[in-house]
């Protein structure tokens, strides 16, 4: 959830170089950034068909799961205009970005 809402990148604006390059230079989402209301549902089915050779690899899922959240905020900020437009909402979707694409969809409704 963190990786798409907060750890957003800052580059020089003359040399280029990334300015949040360690711990010490933005801030790493914890469980404490978790909302105290985060609803969750799992999927409640049996699989349509087995994993090949029953595979438990984990590489693809932390990786693709905050897409869900980040969709989840852009369904939720396009709702705010009633869905008629898309909201112009980038990763990091922060509080700041949020607010912006809040305010186009406002605008433009």
């Amino acid at each position: 959830m963190g990786w798409l809402t907060m750890e957003e990148l800052v580059w020089h604006p003359q040399t280029g170089l990334l300015l949040t390059h360690a711990p010490s230079t933005y801030k790493i989402p914890t469980a404490n950034d978790c909302p105290a209301d985060f609803r969750v549902r799992l999927f409640d089915n049996a699989n349509a068909e087995d994993s090949i050779h029953r595979s438990k690899a984990v590489g693809e899922p932390p990786l693709l799961l905050p897409f869900s959240v980040f969709y989840a905020l852009r369904d939720a900020v396009s709702a705010v205009g009633g869905h008629r437009i898309d909201p112009p909402l980038s990763a990091p979707a922060t509080g700041e970005a949020l607010l912006r694409a809040i305010e186009a969809v406002r605008g433009g409704a």
